[in-house]
């Protein structure tokens, strides 16, 4: 809903650029709508690695979208981070398998919302190539450490056999990493609810559901932590940049 929204919102703005090349009245609503445009051309452009990800998984959610499910199915499974193909290809399955959205592109429009504010926030202050590591960590490690745990449990006859074979794919390892890291920078009531998002969704389903993904997505939350500490204490962060001059400068011009 958020990307048809989106989507929507970019080609009426289009077509009100067009419009004021023929009238007063259009090319008004145009200046008066022009900075906040400039704002968010900003924003975007304040993130480019958050925003490329974006891209990419929803692209591949796209064609999840317009796929036959039977189809879906098995390229979710050739793609999954199970420990079985682990053990086989696990470079190629750790890149492959965070290109999709779980449950057929459920809650796209979730993880959207998610990277475009949270995750974004965080890239301005660490920079691409760090968050990029924070997120890549999160997954990488995430995965890693899920697969350990999965591997003790099925030797020591806590869990069956199958579960070698369970399909777990998805950008949810990068999300939860980036977000610890934005939660790391934040301040006042902004860290209390950080800290509440990350115990509601995080933490909690651990509590709750006793699932080897809930326990994943800790897991990764808590490796994205960690890096991004390591992050801050060697490189520091970013000075924070005020978008609020992209509001009030010249028509066509971005000021940050």
């Amino acid at each position: 809903m958020i990307l048809l929204v989106a989507l929507i919102l970019v080609l009426a703005w289009y077509f009100l650029c067009w419009l004021s090349l023929l009238g007063d009245g259009p090319r008004r609503i145009v200046d008066r709508l022009s900075p906040y445009t400039r704002w968010l051309h900003a924003w975007i452009l304040s993130a480019p690695a958050t925003f490329t990800y974006i891209a990419i998984f929803t692209a591949f959610t796209l064609v999840q979208q317009t796929t036959p499910p039977r189809l879906i199915d098995v390229l979710t499974r050739v793609n999954s981070t199970s420990l079985s193909r682990l053990r086989n290809t696990p470079i190629a399955v750790l890149a492959d398998s965070a290109l999709w959205v779980a449950n057929r592109g459920a809650g796209l429009s979730l993880y959207v919302l998610v990277f475009a504010t949270v995750v974004a926030w965080a890239e301005r202050r660490y920079g691409p190539p760090r968050i990029i590591l924070i997120c890549v960590s999160g997954h990488v490690l995430g995965t890693l450490l899920t697969a350990l745990v999965e591997l003790h449990a099925i030797e020591s006859g806590r869990a069956p056999h199958r579960l070698a074979h369970t399909t777990d794919v998805g950008v949810s390892y990068m999300m939860v990493a980036g977000c610890v890291a934005a939660v790391l920078l934040m301040r006042r009531w902004w860290l209390v609810a950080g800290i509440t998002a990350l115990a509601i969704g995080v933490v909690w389903p651990v509590i709750s559901n006793h699932t080897i993904w809930a326990l994943g997505h800790l897991l990764a939350t808590l490796c994205g932590l960690l890096v991004a500490a390591l992050a801050r204490v060697l490189g520091g962060v970013r000075p924070r940049r005020d978008l609020r001059p992209c509001l009030t400068g010249p028509a066509g011009v971005t000021t940050e």
